[in-house]
């Protein structure tokens, strides 16, 4: 591009070979790789034979790291952003960066989008539940307003996603119990164990521990319960 341009790159959320043609030439061609955790990422590069040099962009960065991405566009180089799995800016500061670009810079420099894997996507894809319209709320709080979440988790009527930790799985479907709501969760997306889990709150739960896999990370779809009629497909196929 004419522009010196911040390539927003979505990377592997779990199976590395959901990298896509245009990620790879694009991580080749820039100055330098943003990353949240340089180690986690040069393995992905390393499995693409991707030799740009890499700096750390995460939560903590201070403003000197905005400064230095803003400083670089600003002399002409193009650099990207990924994060440490899946779409930067989905739960993640590659928002306030994005945001202080545009600020800084306008219409100086091009801000573009390589879409990929997203692990909020992946999981309603497979989920089966309605996705024309849902509620999306990232990662939960730790303690400050996360009864009240989902308070309104529990009654709204829209489907509702969040992601979820192993460390506090086990509390998020106990908040969601006697909600009457249909439980979904997505665990290790893209991974060998792969799995979907659905069922009430409690069901949910009682599963995952009898089974003892609490672990990896999660994604949990809350929706109502819908019965569906399927007669014409079986009168077709009698």
């Amino acid at each position: 591009m004419e522009k010196p341009t911040l390539y927003i790159v979505a990377t592997p959320i779990g199976n590395l070979e959901d990298m896509t043609y245009r990620a790879v030439r694009i991580l080749k061609e820039v100055s330098t790789i943003f990353c949240e955790d340089t180690r986690t990422t040069r393995v992905l590069l390393n499995r693409y034979d991707i030799k740009t040099s890499t700096a750390s962009f995460h939560a903590h960065s201070g403003d000197s790291k905005y400064e230095k991405i803003v400083s670089m566009l600003q002399s002409g180089l193009s650099v990207a952003l990924v994060s440490d799995a899946g779409t930067p800016g989905i739960s993640d500061p590659g928002t306030e960066l994005v945001s202080f670009v545009r600020e800084c810079l306008g219409s100086t420099v091009a801000i573009v989008p390589l879409p990929g894997a997203s692990a909020l996507v992946a999981a309603l894809s497979a989920a089966g539940i309605p996705s024309h319209e849902f509620i999306f709320f990232g990662f939960l709080p730790h303690k400050k307003g996360r009864k009240t979440l989902f308070d309104e988790i529990r009654s709204v009527d829209r489907t509702c996603v969040f992601y979820e930790s192993p460390h506090r799985i086990e509390k998020a479907l106990e908040s969601l119990s006697g909600s009457g709501k249909k439980i979904t969760v997505a665990r290790e997306l893209t991974k060998t164990f792969e799995e979907f889990v659905s069922g009430t709150a409690e069901e949910v739960l009682a599963s995952l521990v009898e089974r003892k896999v609490i672990r990896g990370e999660f994604v949990v779809i809350v929706s109502s319960f819908e019965k569906k009629v399927i007669n014409e497909y079986n009168n077709d196929h009698e």
